[in-house]
């Protein structure tokens, strides 16, 4: 759909999947898309590449679930990353999984350890760290993740440098399941808010965001959006005169 593979699973169903890639040691780079990651993708060829390289890409955003139903290739459940994350960190705890957690400032990944130690009695945190540092350090930070035998990485860099980051990295890391966070280190620390539910089911996520930001986010999202929507009518007179045809 629109130019990327998207997996058709539920929450619990994703959850299942990553307890057997965690069983059978597979690494597996997952990537959640949502409008804003669709238009990066057709300014960008490689991140589109990376991503439809993706073991286990879903749908973020409400406005991807939407686009299924247009395209008239129905999504069954939003996956949010912020959500999978909290889940697999329950899941974590109870199963005895090992999880680093990777980006944002010091102060702030290191409050989200302190608040799931907290939360999980069990959680083995296998280590953390910010996410400022130069590329000619990335070699030195791999072998640090390395060195601590995670079963989860969570990395909380913005797109597109986590997609990046990640593909560059995966086998190096040798981490079963890699999964990029984006902002949410800032959303469980506390510095930034969620929309409430009811924004959530009507898709105005992206705009709760945007009042909270307005300055650093009004193109993102005003213009981004507006993309996404040029993108999805093209897509679908395209499917219709294939129809036709």
């Amino acid at each position: 759909m629109l130019n990327c593979w998207i997996d058709n699973l539920t929450m619990e169903e994703t959850i299942r999947e990553i307890e057997d890639i965690i069983s059978k040691r597979r690494l597996v780079q997952h990537v959640v898309i949502n409008a804003g990651k669709v238009v990066m993708m057709h300014k960008d060829r490689p991140l589109m590449d990376i991503i439809n390289s993706c073991q286990m890409v879903q749908a973020d955003g409400q406005s991807i679930i939407w686009a299924s139903r247009i395209l008239g290739k129905p999504l069954r459940e939003r996956v949010t990353g912020i959500d999978l994350m909290e889940k697999l960190v329950q899941l974590a705890d109870q199963k005895g999984y090992r999880v680093f957690f990777f980006g944002a400032r010091e102060e702030v990944v290191s409050r989200v350890v302190s608040i799931y130690r907290q939360r999980y009695k069990n959680l083995q945190v296998a280590g953390y760290r910010n996410g400022y540092f130069d590329d000619r350090d990335s070699p030195g930070i791999v072998a640090e993740i390395r060195q601590t035998h995670p079963d989860i990485l969570f990395v909380a860099f913005e797109s597109p440098r986590k997609e990046y980051w990640i593909s560059r990295y995966l086998s190096e890391l040798n981490v079963p399941f890699c999964m990029g966070v984006g902002g949410s280190f800032d959303v469980i620390a506390g510095i930034t808010r969620r929309a409430p539910k009811w924004m959530q089911r009507m898709g105005l996520e992206w705009f709760y965001r945007f009042i909270q930001e307005p300055r650093r986010l009004w193109k993102r999202y005003l213009i981004g959006n507006s993309i996404f929507l040029w993108l999805l009518m093209k897509e679908k007179v395209r499917l219709y005169r294939s129809r036709q045809s």
